[in-house]
């Protein structure tokens, strides 16, 4: 079996360490020599996005494709970089996977969300992200590939998280009143990719998020308290003096329902709320003893 990754950032390396663990074969795209050697350096094949053959033979022989890339002004980049390889390479993977993003439904004031509700993207990003999923999901329905998009909230894990923040300096706890989020540890994202790769389902969308929305400021001063740290003091949103692009993330206010998930593909989070995510990062890897130990 053969994983074909158009992105190789933070979601998609954990995406290939996952499925490499299964014994599958992991192909990755690369736009430059530092992606190439990262790629490498994982043990897997880099693939250069911009050598049209090299794309083309690598899908020739892919199982499944997953898309991490964001969109930009001209769209999706792994869409408009794919689809004339796929169609020369005769090439049919079992599944098609896009990552989008829950602001394509945009503020709803902390009410919840599911896959079925309007979307409503705010932000450039959100709108660019409503038009990749309607491309990826025509392209499939004229090639005949199953193409399932996974609409996905703040993702944390090992090297960004709030650990990293506080440690930095850069953590604050913004308070907007009534202002909750979603978010997901990135190996239960891989899990549920995983799992939807072994029950396809063409024009499906997946909300993959944990159980329990939170106001950012909560998540700090939790992570601040496993660190043995002072958290650092609430800051009102109007005296914050965020950048335009943060300014955007405080103006949307939304609780989103993984129920669909959970029903379709029986995916469950291993950490269903920032807490049991925050603690795993702190825990050693299994059979490696904290420093200290005897």
């Amino acid at each position: 079996m053969r994983l074909f990754l158009v992105g190789y950032g933070f979601s998609g390396r954990a995406m290939a360490r996952r499925m490499a663990g299964k014994g599958w074969e992991v192909f990755a795209t690369y736009r430059d020599d530092a992606g190439a050697a990262r790629i490498a350096a994982d043990g897997h094949r880099g693939v250069d996005l911009g050598d049209r053959d090299a794309v083309t033979e690598a899908l020739s022989r892919a199982s499944a494709l997953l898309v991490t890339a964001p969109p930009g002004p001209q769209g999706c980049p792994g869409l408009n970089s794919l689809v004339g390889p796929l169609a020369e390479a005769g090439a049919f993977p079992d599944w098609v996977g896009y990552l989008s993003t829950t602001g394509v439904y945009g503020d709803r004031r902390g009410g919840w969300v599911a896959e079925e509700s309007r979307l409503a993207a705010q932000s450039v990003e959100g709108a660019r992200r409503v038009g990749a999923e309607r491309d990826w999901w025509e392209v499939g329905r004229g090639m005949g590939l199953t193409v399932c998009v996974f609409r996905l909230p703040g993702i944390y894990g090992p090297g960004r998280s709030a650990f990293d923040r506080l440690r930095e300096g850069r953590a604050r706890r913004i308070v907007a009143e009534g202002q909750v989020f979603s978010r997901i540890h990135v190996d239960d994202l891989a899990a549920g990719l995983e799992a939807s790769i072994a029950r396809p389902r063409a024009g499906a969308a997946y909300n993959l998020c944990d159980d329990e929305p939170a106001p950012n400021s909560d998540v700090i001063a939790h992570a601040a308290r496993l660190l043995g740290l002072e958290p650092p003091p609430e800051v009102r949103l109007e005296d914050a003096r965020l950048t335009p692009a943060a300014m955007r993330f405080y103006a949307e206010s939304k609780r989103v329902s993984n129920a669909r998930a959970k029903a379709e593909l029986g995916w469950r989070p291993l950490y269903p709320t920032y807490r049991e995510g925050l603690a795993a990062i702190l825990a050693p890897p299994l059979g490696e003893l904290p420093a200290n130990a005897g």
